[in-house]
């Protein structure tokens, strides 16, 4: 019935999706499983995409050829950059999202693909032979073979979900859970634990008093993900913010008794930054009221997703709660609240191309690898999906340094660190965030992704005619100078200091309080040569002259550390035999087999000196 395929990607997530569109679009006959064809791409919590660090990683996908960029444009009904008031390392692109155009749009890319098949089934077992997956089995009894298997199944490993002291197998509310999987890869000498997320109760947005909470609207010059030409939204929907209270919080507390949570019926561990809201009253009981965003499913429907009211407490419980919310006092429920409890292996036993180090040619990406969100999710099946078309076509793997990308910090970290409880992208974890900025995401990576076949050779080009305008612009405000006739009324005007002789616009641009439409009051011959750029290019220009002395340091630093990052360590290495360094350090080298020398020096447990007696023993 099935011919062999290159690429097996099992679960259509947002990993699913992105791996095996990637595989596909290399070349690699690839098919997609999943148990549901009619909830590909299903945004199972918060209709939303992108948001501090994760819009970086949705650019940077995007910038490699990736789609999840695409389909979040086409589907956005609000649009906002977060972090405006701080530098433009901390820029982060968020969009509400119509939960329905999202799914449907990433359905129809699947189908619009070329060498992509899809086929409905449970995957319940992986074949293997000498050391090497071939194949998948399914619930139907069916036998599909592939050079290379990328496992992505999110939260339905054995998912459990918990309302109260009720609690069902599932993967996600009305779908069952997977099962068969976890217990193989065990069995086969792989370490797995259990992790925890939860979703919030859905409400009828028919039965809400808005006058009650603070409107929310998105920015007036919208922006969007992709550097493709998708469209910008014409119109926006208002999401608004209300506050709990004291006696949403009593009430609460009533349910304690019965909460999964505290009773120790859920053991895996939940989302640190993302707290269910019986874990905030409980770990945070000095604040009074914690905020609710109230955000809309899309644009045809009623639906309201009340994100920061995560829970698993019986649903009686949390319909009284709600109605104690200001604007909730009337409020409908169309579903509750709920926790999901899943199977995930911890990273560390994968390469940093997401390839398991005990099974050649299988890979994991999202969830299984005990991370949290979409983008986080939808950057690991990427990536997976391009090695394993590189792997079976026996070109090189794709491996993105950390002072590359927030992409390579992700996985250097999930890879390197592992984790204990599910992983989120923060700016903080980027060491070079100066330099993975989300506007600069194209210049950074679009040559990897026209390298690897991913972009065409047009794209890249307006790429490097963006680069090109930008020092253009840079140029020019190295050339005009100001007279201090002309630039004093406006400093004075912006509250910095006057200038006593006349100034070139790169150096007054250098100050806090000045932007580049301020530069164009100064200059008329200014404001018409860059009348011909488009707004990204000028922002471009604006952040590269602010920020240009910061840039160099980082990338003296950049300089410093890839000698480290360039040292590649023989997999064979028996650490072992390295008497010299602690019995920790050997036993973490030895289960990491880390491919570099810098990536030796971030396992936790290896100190500099060990460090440096690895580097004496590779100089021998």
């Amino acid at each position: 019935m099935f011919e062999k395929y290159d690429v097996i990607v099992v679960g259509a997530g947002h990993a699913g999706c992105e791996a095996a569109t990637a595989a596909a679009n290399l070349g690699s006959k690839t098919l997609l499983i999943t148990m549901n064809m009619g909830t590909i791409a299903q945004m199972s919590c918060n209709p939303a995409m992108g948001g501090v660090a994760k819009g970086q990683i949705v650019r940077e996908i995007d910038a490699m050829g990736g789609k999840s960029g695409i389909i979040a444009d086409k589907s956005t009904i609000q649009f906002r950059m977060l972090n405006r008031s701080k530098g433009p390392a901390m820029w982060s692109p968020r969009t509400q999202n119509d939960r329905m155009r999202f799914a449907e749009e990433w359905r129809l890319t699947l189908e619009g693909t070329p060498n992509l098949d899809l086929w409905q089934d449970m995957a319940s077992g992986i074949i293997v032979k000498d050391n090497k997956v071939c194949g998948v089995k399914t619930s139907l009894g069916i036998e599909i073979m592939a050079e290379a298997v990328v496992l992505t199944n999110g939260t339905f490993l054995n998912g459990v979900i918990h309302i109260g002291e009720k609690k069902m197998g599932g993967g996600r509310t009305g779908e069952k859970s997977a099962t068969g999987i976890t217990e193989q890869l065990v069995e086969m000498g792989f370490e797995a634990g259990r992790m925890k997320t939860g979703t919030p109760p859905r409400v009828d947005g028919r039965s809400l008093d808005y006058t009650k909470m603070e409107e929310q609207w998105g920015d007036e010059e919208r922006g969007k993900f992709s550097f493709t030409d998708t469209p910008t939204p014409t119109e926006q929907r208002c999401c608004w913010i209300t506050y709990t209270n004291s006696e949403v919080h009593e009430t609460l507390k009533l349910g304690f008794e019965k909460s999964p949570m505290f009773t120790g019926r859920i053991k895996g561990l939940g989302p640190r930054y993302c707290p269910s809201i019986e874990d905030k009253i409980n770990r945070f009981a000095e604040r009074e009221r914690h905020q609710i965003f109230v955000e809309p499913e899309g644009w045809n429907t009623v639906e309201i997703y009340v994100n920061g009211f995560s829970t698993s407490l019986p649903e009686d419980i949390q319909h009284k709660a709600l109605r104690l919310i200001p604007g909730f006092e009337n409020a409908k429920m169309f579903r509750p609240g709920y926790a999901i409890e899943y199977d995930f292996f911890p990273p560390t036993q994968l390469s940093l191309t997401l390839e398991t180090k005990l099974i050649k040619n299988l890979f994991f990406a999202g969830q299984i690898n005990g991370t949290t969100g979409y983008e986080e999710a939808a950057a690991q099946g990427f990536v997976a999906g391009i090695n394993a078309h590189q792997k079976v076509h026996d070109k090189h793997e794709l491996i993105l340094k950390r002072s590359e990308s927030y992409i390579g910090v992700l996985i250097d970290d999930l890879v390197t660190k592992g984790t204990e409880e599910p992983y989120r992208m923060f700016t903080s974890r980027a060491e070079h965030r100066l330099l993975l900025r989300q506007d600069n995401a194209d210049e950074r990576l679009s040559p990897i992704g026209y390298e690897l076949g991913l972009i065409s050779e047009d794209r890249l080009n307006l790429v490097k005619e963006k680069i090109k305008n930008a020092q253009d612009i840079i140029a020019l405000a190295k050339e005009i100078k100001i007279d201090k006739e002309i630039a004093n009324p406006i400093l004075e005007e912006l509250g910095t200091s006057s200038i006593s002789q006349s100034y070139k616009l790169h150096n007054l641009l250098g100050r806090p309080q000045l932007e580049m439409k301020d530069l164009r009051r100064m200059s008329k011959h200014f404001d018409e040569a860059l009348n011909k750029y488009n707004k990204e290019t000028i922002e471009q220009a604006e952040i590269k002259i602010k920020y240009e002395s910061y840039f160099d340091k980082e990338m003296e630093i950049v300089e410093k550390m890839k000698k480290m990052e360039d040292r590649e360590i023989n997999p064979d290495f028996n650490y072992h035999s390295l008497n010299s360094i602690s019995k920790e350090a050997r036993e973490k080298l030895m289960k990491i087999k880390p491919r570099t020398l810098g990536q030796a020096s971030r396992i936790s447990g290896v100190s500099p000196s060990d460090v440096s007696v690895l580097m004496v023993h590779m100089n021998k």
